[in-house]
């Protein structure tokens, strides 16, 4: 329990000095210790606890029990300030809300529930330690650099940055909790951190787009929040316990009892992971600084909403095996895989008319993410070994691209891709970062291509075709917009200036180690489904289930490591005479590639790629997703509800 406590304690720490900490250097300094202490013993806690199905700490404290509920009032009390202070209606009425059933439920009805088993880790919540310790203490330090220069563009305006790192290590802090917490009263007030973490976050800027986009998130999860904390009301009046490992058993022992606040919290964990109808609070979290969206997308706040859907897999997969006519039992696991399947095919589609490099990143998390929450809908152990491995590659993938995204926006004044032409010469390693990135969202035989194809498998062995179609035509525009963006990184047609000599050290420190983890996690991912996710399928199955065969994972190790050795062992050493670019026959002028045309008239020699806004555009896809999954979810709502006179 120690470990445990130390790695959900220490960022608060760090957090409350870096709040009053001004020296820039002595920020420096702490933000890279505490980030190399957070990952050292994130690793530590994997070595210790490997291949572990199921360790509980008999942790039970009423002062801590008081302390949570504190913490969710006090951030109702602030969503409620501000709410008044930007006259922001919804947003207040919801704050007062979730204060009144928070203090009902604690002092009417939950006062007198005590849970033994405070905290506990398996196999998944240790690789959820991992992601959350390396990769996002990784963003962290790369903020020191990056958070300067976004300083130094916004000189005008007083210097936040203690707020904005206190507030990165308030949210490790509050995701360790969610990955740890068996007392559900203890998970919710770590859910209700981040969420408003974010919320600060995004509104970092105090801009008017950013400020519109905040109150967007904090609407929209304030509604998952309020779904998460009904049915904790149901789990203490219903069943009497606060115990998530008592709640998951009885849900698998009997589904038809659990409909409502299983419903309840696959809706939170919808709101959280950014699925339809609620994805356009991701989007507009792009607003906010780069280390924030990469904090958002990898190892943060979204992969809360999944960490969540894929504990309650084994009650969906439960209620699926235990159908029998009554749609009553099947209805949260429908409503997982149907948003799920939805909101990947219609985002990945409507990635292919984006030109921003982050609103591609954006409609490519929340597509993937949609895949997880797919997975975690089936519920299968084939399934679920798929969602594991799909969430560890997305968190180490996209914060690579994030961090040089970011990288390349200060560097080359644009985050479009059309503007990303010669990055190859421009900047030669931070393009290849980025390539390695691009090539392990979608190419084979990195990470997540192979855990797409378990996820296939696993959607084959269920007979499901409405999610294999899904499956096939999303991944299709997966490849689309993916390969534009590589094609435009690869190009090679100049010989411009080098604008990686400016980069921060802090950035490369960073960036190299989020590229390391992709290769490294990429060559050893047969050690990685032998040694967490196989252990943690047969915990909750009682059964060993790999999504992609043994060998065919060693293969695909082989073949990474002759893709890197090519990607990055001519880097800087290259010595080929450069030459004109051929311009069709009579050139004008070579550095601005134009040329005579076969009309005697001037032209310039471009590249562009299609976008296809008139058939993929947000305003033809959007509304149809949006309309679907509302559907689908007061479905399920109204079917739980009707279920449930019956039960009690």
């Amino acid at each position: 329990m120690g470990m445990l406590g130390f790695l959900i304690l220490f960022p608060l720490v760090v957090a409350a000095v870096l709040l009053v900490v001004r020296n820039n250097q002595a920020r420096k300094v702490i933000v890279s210790v505490s980030a190399l202490v957070i990952g050292l013993a994130s690793v530590l806690l994997a070595g210790t606890y490997l291949g572990a199905g199921g360790v509980y700490f008999e942790y039970a404290s009423p002062v801590i029990d008081y302390v949570c509920t504190g913490i969710s009032i006090l951030i109702a009390v602030v969503i409620l300030a501000y709410g008044i202070k930007y006259r922001n209606v919804l947003a207040s009425v919801l704050a007062i809300i979730q204060v009144v059933g928070t203090l009902v439920l604690e002092f009417g009805f939950a006062h007198h529930v005590s849970v033994q088993y405070g905290l506990y880790l398996d196999s998944l919540s240790l690789l959820m330690a991992l992601v959350i310790g390396i990769i996002g203490s990784g963003i962290c330090v790369y903020a020191i650099g990056y958070m300067e220069d976004f300083q130094a563009h916004h000189a005008d305006e007083p210097d936040r940055r203690p707020t904005f790192f206190a507030l990165m290590f308030l949210f490790l802090a509050a995701m360790f909790g969610i990955v740890f917490s068996n007392n559900m009263m203890w998970l919710f007030a770590a859910w209700e951190i981040t969420t408003v973490c974010s919320f600060l976050l995004i509104g970092y800027t105090k801009t008017d787009e950013a400020i519109k986009n905040a109150f967007r998130q904090i609407i929209m999860n304030i509604l998952g929040g309020l779904g998460f904390l009904g049915a904790l009301y149901f789990m203490v009046i219903g069943l009497g316990t606060l115990s998530f490992v008592d709640f998951i058993v009885f849900g698998i022992q009997n589904p038809a009892i659990v409909v409502l606040p299983v419903t309840c919290l696959a809706f939170a964990g919808i709101t959280k992971a950014a699925q339809m109808p609620f994805h356009t609070w991701l989007l507009g979290a792009m607003v906010a600084p780069t280390p924030t969206s990469a904090l958002l997308h990898s190892s943060t706040m979204v992969k809360a909403g999944v960490f969540l859907l894929v504990k309650l897999a084994p009650i969906f997969y439960a209620g699926t095996a235990s159908f029998s006519g009554n749609f009553m039992t099947v209805m949260p696991s429908l409503m997982v895989v149907l948003v799920g399947g939805i909101t990947f095919a219609l985002c990945s589609f409507m990635a292919i008319s984006q030109s921003n490099a982050k609103r591609v990143l954006a409609y490519s998390t929340i597509a993937n993410l949609g895949l997880i929450v797919a997975c975690a809908g089936v519920g299968t152990p084939e399934a679920i070994w798929a969602a594991t491995f799909l969430v560890l590659f997305h968190a180490i993938a996209k914060s690579l691209l994030f961090l040089c995204v970011g990288t390349a926006e200060h560097h080359i004044g644009s985050r479009d891709i059309e503007d990303m032409d010669l990055m190859f010469e421009r900047m030669p390693r931070l393009a290849r970062f980025m390539m390695l990135g691009i090539m392990c969202m979608f190419i084979a035989p990195f990470g997540m291509l192979i855990a797409k194809w378990a996820t296939l498998v696993s959607f084959v062995e269920t007979g499901n075709i409405a999610l294999i179609i899904l499956l096939a035509f999303g991944s299709a525009a997966t490849f689309m917009f993916w390969g534009k963006w590589l094609g435009k990184l690869s190009g090679i047609a100049a010989e411009p200036e080098n604008d990686e000599v400016t980069v921060h050290r802090s950035e490369w420190v960073s960036i190299s180690l989020m590229a390391v983890l992709v290769i490294a996690c990429c060559i050893a991912i047969p050690a990685i489904s032998w040694a967490i996710v196989e252990p943690y399928v047969y915990s909750v199955y009682g059964t060993v289930a790999a999504g992609i065969a043994s060998d065919n994972l060693w293969i695909a190790s082989v073949a990474v490591v002759f893709i890197v050795i090519v990607l990055f062992a001519g880097l800087g050493k290259s010595k080929a005479r450069k030459v004109d670019v051929y311009l069709s026959g009579v050139s004008i002028d070579n550095n601005e590639r134009t040329f005579q045309n076969s009309l005697s008239q001037e032209t310039k020699a471009t590249s562009r790629n299609m976008y296809l806004d008139s058939i993929f555009g947000e305003k033809l896809i959007a509304p149809v997703g949006t309309i679907m999954c509302t559907i689908v979810i007061v479905a399920s709502f109204a079917i739980a509800a009707v279920g449930l006179p019956g039960l009690m």
